[in-house]
């Protein structure tokens, strides 16, 4: 089984160039304040969605991640 790894879909280069738009604090803020609203909701005794909002934090740095990548390696 043969991977294209040259050739990026036009729909990814895209996306790529959208998306390099937006600064890497943004990621970093956003991650930063799902943990503090899932703190709250924790406090207030909303424990469910306190783990349905704390759960945003590792995809929105793994998004500010990707994004840097981008900024810095470019795409093919």
């Amino acid at each position: 089984m043969a991977f294209n790894t040259g050739n990026e879909g036009e729909a990814t280069k895209k996306i790529e160039k959208v998306t390099s738009l937006i600064p890497s604090t943004v990621f970093l803020a956003a991650a930063g304040a799902s943990m503090a609203i899932s703190a709250t909701l924790k406090c207030i005794g909303k424990d469910k969605s306190a783990l349905f909002v704390g759960q945003w934090a590792a995809p929105f740095l793994l998004l500010g991640i990707y994004n840097k990548l981008v900024k810095t390696e470019g795409h093919d």
